[in-house]
């Protein structure tokens, strides 16, 4: 499986984003997907994962903020975030894996909150 995220960008305080992570290989319903951030000298965290029924969670960090989905038809997940804020720059990660997160990589893409 190989997962491409992007979507990322410079978007002013209180702006939106929507990011995307697309999967090559077999058997995407299967998937669970997750997307992770880092910000410079932080650890990378979990902020969303789905799972291939649709089960959602939320990190209680932007939660309320974010808003996960997947079409199983295109192999892709998306990561609405909303109403950001200068702290939430960093590189957001999707992962994913058959049961647990981690087995697999996407390249990261950058997000910049900066007015």
């Amino acid at each position: 499986v190989q997962l491409q995220a992007s979507g990322g960008g410079l978007v002013q305080p209180g702006g939106s984003l929507r990011l995307s992570c697309v999967a090559s290989g077999s058997f995407f319903v299967a998937l669970r997907v997750g997307w992770y951030r880092q910000a410079p000298g932080k650890q990378r965290d979990l902020v969303a994962d789905i799972t291939g029924g649709s089960s959602i969670n939320y990190a209680d960090s932007m939660k309320g903020r974010l808003t996960i989905s997947r079409d199983n038809t295109k192999n892709t997940v998306w990561l609405q975030m909303d109403n950001l804020k200068p702290e939430d720059t960093a590189v957001y990660y999707c992962s994913g894996g058959y049961g647990g997160l981690g087995s697999y990589w996407g390249q990261g893409t950058l997000v910049t909150v900066s007015s």
